[in-house]
């Protein structure tokens, strides 16, 4: 059916994208109103010619028909980079569900317009000989800073104007006052924030060995021949992934052409954008939730302004405004962090495909350990996949050691670290090498319980247990509720209540303990909170100030330390324990990624992996960086249950005030799905069920999953869903979609 209304934003102004406006589309503009085309339309009492630009359409009428307004024309300049972005939000909207509005703020992330800095000069409007003569006037009327003004001026023709004000202690009054004179002007010159901090560019440019090459022309050829594709780079670690992505780029720039170069973490911003500006200078930037609102709203009016070629940052970099576009590089492009966990739930590597599609440009993925999503595309031809199978020069592999920590403790060592760890750090210590030791765990402490009764402190207020930090208080890391430990077990009485302790924190502390005079980093959310303390920490422990670098996973992901020849993995299967069917494919990434960075120096490197399941596929297939046989094994498990990639799944979480009214919304939800689609073959609805967490902040949480070998059919069914939930108004209820979700409900 013709769509007939169109959802129309006034001039896009970004703090204002809470409110769109209704157009009836007249039959002449039938086929060129769609979304992202601008649009000239009647606005306010007057009816005023305003531009706007169409986000989305609709059958239905909002309001009664005959008080809305009509679209007066549509622009045929072609589409603007307002207008693709508007379309990427209707894609959004459309593939992810959610509303209009949350779509267009996470397309268009800088919501409010910040003050523009300027820099202010002093410029000299006499010659030096009539400057002198002025000054010498001032000093006889007693004018003193009048005249150290114009003495400083004498000699030069212009000066900074803060330099003045501080240096020479000039009141900003007596500057106005000598340009209401006449003896000097004030100018003012508008500048752009910029959070690249200026350093040496100087670059030792390795030699591109024939894989890099390879991949670089190959991509390179598809574009110029007008037919840019989506590439898998799968290299082992330390292979030279960057300096592909690096090459790619440079020649985009050469043909006038923008890059977005996607990242996974913060933390790895600062080795990542040093590479880039040794490489392209002035030209890069960066965006990302350290910077402050001036800093965001600058590098989006730099990338409008064509200032900027290249833009470093995680996923929502993305949406950076480029009109050039050449090519996306997602970098560790199986990491979860590229899925939004709020509404819409996208996800960057489809988004990028989109996003690149609309642009004309190229898509580049890269892992040493590919997402199933996206090594199961390229082995069906989706993706065009290339191998790296080899680090450059004389860098090799690091041996790896698993140690089975059943055995240990069977002889005797309940240390933190197995005797093998202990003995490599110690010859590392003594050796003037570095170390790395990654803890599959967030926090200092699990979970508090009664060892006589098995009472588990739990939140009042979430279906979660309490986490113990080291000042006695007990923590909800979901609704943030606190208390003081129980000196008793509030259920028998007991003195016995212990927590199971595994955090960074601890880590530390033994390592202290074993080995007093090392110098140890600590890198995890608690001492990453503050700007810059990723950058501070990382170029430490590059600089060599630390032997050891104690952390979460933000450790393991794509850093490049030449001086570390040992990593440590403690609890590696912690990881395996998750009741989700990921947890196989993530625990195989993490121990990958952290082997990955040993031995990445001339000398080579050792890995200890410390494990209680050491026959795990996931943990075996690890220690041989052997990525093939894992997928094998891995693949085939999901092709039997019918898991994603091999089949499409979308789960629906419904959050309530009223646990009764949430288990019976879900009920009437899925009896949507199965009698409006009882059509469609082989589409399965499980559920709806308690979610694992089941109660949040008061909140009670059910869900349901759909699952069915075709995308779009599960995006016909989000949106009868949605249909059903706008029919049903509901209140003291929401419902949330994720399409192939990182994590489940």
């Amino acid at each position: 059916m013709t769509k007939r209304y169109a959802d129309v934003i006034i001039d896009i102004a970004h703090e204002k994208v809470d409110r769109v406006f209704q157009y009836r589309i007249p039959e002449a503009l039938s086929e060129s109103v769609r979304p992202g085309v601008q649009v000239r339309v009647p606005f306010g009492n007057g009816n005023r010619e305003r531009t706007g630009y169409v986000v989305d359409l609709s059958e239905e009428a909002d309001y009664p028909p005959e008080k809305i307004k009509a679209v007066i024309s549509v622009d045929e300049k072609g589409m603007t980079v307002e207008g693709r972005q508007i379309q990427i939000a209707y894609w959004l909207k459309s593939n992810y569900g959610g509303t209009t509005i949350a779509a267009l703020k996470t397309v268009l992330p800088v919501k409010q317009k910040q003050k523009q800095l300027e820099k202010k000069k002093v410029l000299r409007c006499l010659s030096g000989e009539e400057t002198a003569q002025a000054a010498g006037e001032c000093e006889r009327k007693n004018q003193r800073a009048k005249a150290r003004v114009l003495m400083a001026l004498q000699t030069e023709e212009e000066l900074p104007y803060e330099l003045i004000r501080q240096k020479l202690h000039v009141a900003a009054s007596t500057l106005q006052a000598l340009e209401r004179q006449g003896y000097l002007r004030i100018e003012k010159e508008a500048f752009y924030r910029n959070p690249v901090k200026a350093g040496d560019r100087s670059e030792t440019r390795p030699v591109l060995h024939q894989a890099q090459r390879h991949i670089i022309e190959d991509v390179l050829a598809d574009y110029r021949a007008g037919h840019p594709g989506v590439y898998l780079v799968h290299g082992v670690t330390g292979s030279g992934k960057t300096e592909v992505y690096l090459g790619i780029i440079e020649e985009m720039i050469a043909m006038g052409k923008q890059a977005i170069m996607l990242i996974p973490e913060i933390a790895l911003t600062y080795q990542t954008l040093l590479r880039f500006y040794k490489r392209f200078g002035d030209r890069v930037s960066v965006i990302n939730s350290s910077l402050s609102a001036g800093e965001k709203y600058d590098q989006i009016e730099r990338a409008k302004a064509g200032e900027i070629d290249v833009m470093i940052g995680p996923r929502s970099a993305l949406f950076t405004p480029f009109a050039n576009l050449g090519v996306i590089v997602v970098d560790e492009e199986h990491e979860n962090s590229y899925k939004s966990e709020t509404t819409p739930r996208y996800h960057a590597r489809e988004t990028a495909v989109e996003i690149a599609s609309l642009c004309g440009a190229s898509v580049v993925l890269g892992s040493a350990t590919p997402s199933m999503e996206a090594y199961y595309r390229a082995e069906r031809g989706e993706y065009k996949l290339y191998e790296m199978r080899e680090r450059p020069g004389n860098s090799v592999l690091p041996a790896v050691h698993t140690i089975d920590l059943r055995e240990e403790l069977r002889q005797g060592n309940r240390s933190m670290f197995s005797r093998k760890l202990k003995e490599l750090m110690q010859e590392r210590l003594s050796g003037g090498e570095q170390a790395i030791l990654f803890l599959n765990r967030r926090g200092y402490a699990g979970f508090i319980s009664c060892r006589s009764c098995g009472h588990v402190m739990k939140c009042p207020h979430c279906d979660v247990s309490l986490s113990e930090h080291r000042n006695g208080i007990l923590t909800c890391h979901y609704c943030g509720y606190q208390e003081r430990k129980p000196a008793k077990c509030p259920s028998c009485g007991s003195p016995y209540l212990m927590g199971f302790k595994a955090g960074t924190e601890q880590v530390e502390e033994a390592i202290h303990r074993e080995f007093p005079g090392a110098r140890v980093l600590r890198m995890d959310a608690d001492t990453t909170r503050r700007k810059d303390s990723y950058e501070r920490i990382l170029s430490a422990f590059a600089d060599e100030e630390a032997d050891i670098l104690v952390g979460t996973q933000m450790i393991v992901k794509g850093h490049d330390f030449p001086g570390v020849t040992l990593v440590g993995v403690l609890a590696a299967d912690l990881s395996l324990n998750r009741n989700d069917y990921r947890a196989g494919e993530r625990t195989f990434q993490l121990l990958t990624q952290a082997a990955g960075r040993a031995g990445r120096g001339e000398r080579p490197g050792e890995v200890v992996i410390q494990t209680y399941q050491p026959e795990h596929y996931s943990v075996v297939y690890a220690a041989k960086q052997d990525y093939r046989g894992f997928y094998g094994e891995e693949i085939a498990y999901r092709g039997l249950v019918g898991y994603p990639p091999v089949e499409h799944m979308l789960a629906v979480l419904i959050v309530s005030r009223v646990q009764e009214d949430g288990e019976r919304l879900g009920r009437e939800m899925t009896n949507v799905v199965k009698r409006e689609m009882a059509d469609v073959a082989r589409l399965r609805v499980i559920g709806p069920a308690q979610a694992a967490v089941g109660k949040i902040a008061d909140l009670y949480r059910h869900s349901f999953y759909i699952r069915h070998g075709e995308y779009q059919i599960l995006v016909e069914a989000k949106d009868r869903l949605e249909n059903f939930c706008r029919e049903r108004e509901l209140k003291g209820q929401t419902v949330q979609f994720d399409f192939d979700p990182m994590n489940t409900f």
